[in-house]
C-alpha cells in the first residue's frame, strides 16, 4: 500500500518580514492519503458535481478556499445561502469521514532568525525538513512506503525544493540515515504540481492549511485571536485527524519550530 503526502503553506519564507505580526509565522500542512483513486477523489468530485453544475471533467473545478469564502468564480452558487449552508455541511461530513492524517510545521520566522544569527536554514526548506521526518516515522509505524508532492510556487523555487528534497534524500537528517530513507520515500525526485492540475490530495491540502495553522497557532498559545468563525466547525474535526504517536500530537502532527 502506498501513501502519498500532499503539501500546501500558510505565509512566507521571507526573513525580513519576520518582524510583522502578519508575516511572523510560516506554516506548512501536509495531507496524508491512501486509496486516492478508489475513493477520496472520486467523492471530491462528487461533492463539485453536486453543488457546481459548471463543474465538467473538461473544464474541471478546482477548489481553492480564498475563491469559495469569497464566492467568486466558479463558486458563486454559494452566494445563495441555502446552497452554501448545505455545502458546508457536505463539506463538514465529508471531512469526518474522509480518511486522512495531518502533519503540520510552524515556524515562528521571527524567533528563528533571532537565535540564528549567523546560520539561516530558509525556513520553507527547514519545515520541509521536518516534515519529511515526520512522515518517514508515520510510513515506519505503517510498515507501508510513499512520496511527497507539493503545490508548485514557480521557476527558482520549485527548483531550489528539489534540490533540497534531494539532499535530504542522498544525505539523511539530522535524525534519519539514508538508508533508513530507502525503506520508506520510493522515490529521489520531489513531486510538484501546479493548482491547476486538479489534484484531489493537494485541493485538500490547500483547504485545510489555514484552519490546520490556526489550530496549531492555538495549541502552542501563539494566537489572540477569539473569533467563532467556520475555520472553528473545521477544526473541531481535523484536530482529530493530526498524526500522533500514542496520545502524543506535539513534534509528531504537530512541530513547532526553531
Amino acid at each position: 500500500m502506498k501513501y502519498r503526502i500532499y503539501i500546501d503553506e500558510v505565509g512566507n519564507n521571507d526573513l525580513g518580514s519576520s518582524d510583522q505580526p502578519d508575516h511572523r509565522f510560516l506554516c506548512l500542512t501536509g495531507i496524508v492519503l491512501e486509496y486516492v483513486r478508489q475513493t477520496f477523489t472520486p467523492e471530491m468530485e462528487a461533492l463539485k458535481q453536486k453543488y457546481f453544475p459548471n463543474h465538467h471533467p473538461d473544464d474541471p473545478i478546482v477548489f481553492h478556499r480564498k475563491e469559495l469564502m469569497n464566492k467568486k468564480y466558479p463558486f458563486q452558487a454559494l452566494r445563495n445561502p441555502e446552497t452554501e449552508k448545505a455545502f458546508n455541511e457536505a463539506f463538514l461530513y465529508c471531512l469526518k469521514h474522509w480518511q486522512y492524517r495531518i502533519i503540520t510545521v510552524l515556524i515562528d520566522k521571527q524567533e528563528h532568525k533571532k537565535r540564528y544569527e549567523v546560520w539561516r536554514y530558509d525556513p520553507y526548506h527547514y519545515c520541509m525538513t521536518v516534515m519529511f521526518e515526520r512522515f518517514h516515522l508515520r510510513l515506519k509505524e505503517l510498515e507501508q512506503s510513499g512520496d511527497m508532492m507539493f503545490e508548485s510556487r514557480g521557476g527558482k523555487e520549485d527548483i531550489r525544493l528539489k534540490e533540497s528534497y534531494r539532499t535530504i534524500f542522498e544525505k539523511g537528517t539530522d535524525y534519519i540515515a539514508p538508508e533508513d530513507i530507502d525503506d520508506t520515500l520510493t522515490s529521489k525526485e520531489l513531486k510538484i504540481k501546479p493548482k491547476t492540475a486538479n489534484i484531489s490530495g493537494l485541493q485538500l491540502a490547500d483547504l485545510l492549511a489555514f484552519p490546520a495553522r490556526r489550530y496549531a497557532l492555538k495549541y502552542y498559545n501563539l494566537l489572540n485571536d477569539d473569533r467563532e468563525t467556520f475555520n472553528e466547525q473545521i477544526i473541531e474535526i481535523i484536530k482529530g485527524k493530526f498524526y500522533k504517536n500514542g496520545n502524543r500530537i506535539n513534534g509528531y502532527g504537530l512541530k513547532l519550530l526553531p
